[in-house]
């Protein structure tokens, strides 16, 4: 599945990138050189984030499943205990 970013947030990366550059490593790199390197890191990184993103929110989903059974239960067979208690409170 290919990382796909908006046209803004493209625009937005490569400043990010040109800005990093130019602050940390006291260099000068162009836009598309900027861009290239964009398109490098989501086709080589994206996925390892992207595959780490869904692990941790099947993990998630996961336990909130496990505990699904205590946020919806409903105790069975209680007609007659309510009838039993709505008797004694009369």
């Amino acid at each position: 599945m290919a990382i796909e970013l908006s046209k803004q947030a493209r625009a937005d990366a490569i400043v990010s990138i040109e800005r990093w550059f130019r602050e940390e490593r006291d260099e000068k790199i162009g836009n598309i050189a900027a861009g290239a390197l964009l398109g490098f890191f989501l086709e080589e990184l994206g996925p390892v984030v992207f595959n780490q993103a869904v692990a941790q929110v099947q993990e998630r989903l996961q336990m909130r499943i496990m505990e699904l059974d205590i946020e919806v239960h409903e105790d069975e067979f209680q007609y007659w205990r309510r009838r039993e208690r709505a008797a004694r409170g009369r």
